[in-house]
């Protein structure tokens, strides 16, 4: 399986030896979080206090670069279930203690127009609806990969990578269903072009995942689809809107055999400061049967349909997302840049036989003082005929050099 990252690694250093100048870039993130869940049904409420760090370097010389960055998570207050830690009389706080190797890759721009990336990177595409690192958990997904961008003729883009593992959220003592790196055959294609009025994606994602204690291999799909998306200033106010479609199905080892569709209508206009949204999206199903609905197991998922992650699986029955956002920004406010305050309001249904799921309102605030960024943050799903009343609160300060 590594047998990708073996060649590219042998072309790059058969490249010219070194003559430009070596520079070192250092990389620190850190983040103290406070988290706190009540879920209808649990006997205890949870409470978690996380730091994150992550520390490392870049160091570039000509056309060679070298990324090497470890990870850790330490549990100050650790009142929650972390999916691993055995504490199931709380709710599940997906930030278990860890400390790992996060990144560490090579790269070479020293071909006209193209980046060669190979080893654990991080990998978001488009809106990382199907792809991302999941930025927003402590220990964020990476890609065991072989990558190549592409930047073509009119602006054309060709990004392209066959990845062997996906080191998951759960770090280093991740097992069962919750493993530390899902292994596999994966391939992650995707073709953009920009127009005035957008960009234009088409994209394919072959997900062939080994680990059988992960759903048994149900999450093996093969993806296809479009987007477009973009943003236009009309008269006073800027529009921003995005479509896109998909069509996936079985592939591979997945014992499930299906096909279901993906829509997605989202639209917004900004008028001064304030911003008001709207957008329908769609994740069908096929049989009812668990797995047999579009998944996206490779996404950024606390991005879509509501920060209290109720739908990180898409249920059997399928999705359907209509969702109305308000939100105000600023970029200076007094010693605050960025300033930002946000909420948005979901209704989610079955797509199919008609079953009302829930509702959800989101609420967020941000802002920047120096290199500390601020955010308050409350998600509160209320529950139809799909899971349970969860309320979360967050308080985050995060520092990064």
């Amino acid at each position: 399986m590594k047998t990708a990252f073996s060649i590219i690694s042998g072309l790059l250093l058969s490249a010219p030896a070194f003559a430009a100048e070596t520079a070192v870039k250092p990389i620190v993130d850190l983040r103290l979080r406070q988290e706190l869940v009540d879920q209808a049904g649990l006997a205890r409420d949870a409470e978690a206090i996380t730091l994150r760090a992550r520390v490392g370097a870049e160091i570039s010389n000509g056309a060679f670069a070298f990324l090497a960055e470890a990870e850790g998570t330490a549990a100050i207050d650790e009142h929650y279930n972390s999916g691993l830690n055995g504490k199931t009389a709380y709710p599940l706080v997906a930030d278990p203690e860890n400390l790992e190797l996060n990144r560490v890759q090579v790269q070479y721009k020293g071909f006209s127009n193209t980046v060669l990336t190979a080893g654990r990177q991080r990998i978001n595409l488009d809106d990382q609806r199907f792809v991302g690192a999941v930025g927003w958990r402590d220990n964020e997904q990476t890609f065991d990969a072989a990558r190549v961008e592409w930047n073509g003729p009119g602006k054309l883009k060709l990004d392209a990578s066959y990845v062997w593992s996906v080191r998951t959220i759960w770090g280093k003592d991740g097992t069962g269903a919750r493993q530390q790196a899902i292994d596999g055959d994966n391939f992650l294609g995707n073709l953009s072009y920009p127009t005035p009025w957008g960009t234009l994606s088409a994209f394919t994602y072959l997900i062939d995942q080994d680990e059988a204690a992960v759903f048994g291999r149900r999450l093996s799909s093969q993806t296809y689809g479009v987007r477009f998306a973009g943003v236009r200033p009309f008269a006073a106010v800027k529009l921003n809107y995005a479509l896109s479609y998909a069509g996936q199905s079985d592939y591979q080892n997945n014992p499930n055999h299906y096909s279901a569709e993906y829509w997605l209508a989202d639209g917004g206009v900004d008028i001064g400061a304030v911003r008001l949204g709207a957008g329908y999206e769609v994740l069908g199903a096929d049989t009812g049967l668990a797995l047999t609905s579009f998944q996206t197991p490779l996404a950024t998922g606390h991005k879509f349909h509501g920060w209290a992650d109720q739908f990180l699986t898409t249920p059997p029955n399928g999705l359907r997302d209509a969702y109305f956002s308000l939100g105000w920004n600023r970029k200076q406010l007094g010693k605050l840049s960025n300033v930002g305050v946000n909420a948005v309001w979901h209704r989610f249904d079955s797509d199919r036989l008609s079953q009302d799921y829930g509702d959800e309102l989101d609420l967020i605030a941000t802002a920047k003082v120096g290199k500390f960024n601020l955010l308050a943050k409350y998600a509160d799903y209320r529950a139809d005929r799909f899971s349970t009343d969860t309320r979360k609160t967050w308080l985050q300060v995060e520092w990064s050099y």
